[in-house]
């Protein structure tokens, strides 16, 4: 009785010895926090080029239209 005690023990500890030393989960978090990092810059280029677009460059473009027809040539 006291045998198979000491080998269910024995197993129980080598199975938490090799879950331990394992490192197969360990590109998981790699990989989620290069994700984040890609959305977080993609939406700060986002919001750039959006905050360009409203405040420079549709008005520039909007106000050449208006001269191209209205010419009064």
């Amino acid at each position: 009785m006291f045998k198979k005690i000491s080998q269910k023990v024995n197993s129980a500890v080598c199975t938490i010895k090799s879950a331990v030393m394992s490192r197969k989960a360990e590109g998981y978090v790699d990989s989620g926090v290069k994700i984040l990092i890609a959305v977080v810059i993609g939406a700060l280029l986002l919001g750039g080029l959006y905050a360009l677009f409203n405040s420079t460059i549709m008005p520039t473009v909007t106000t050449k239209i208006t001269e191209l027809f209205n010419f009064a040539g």
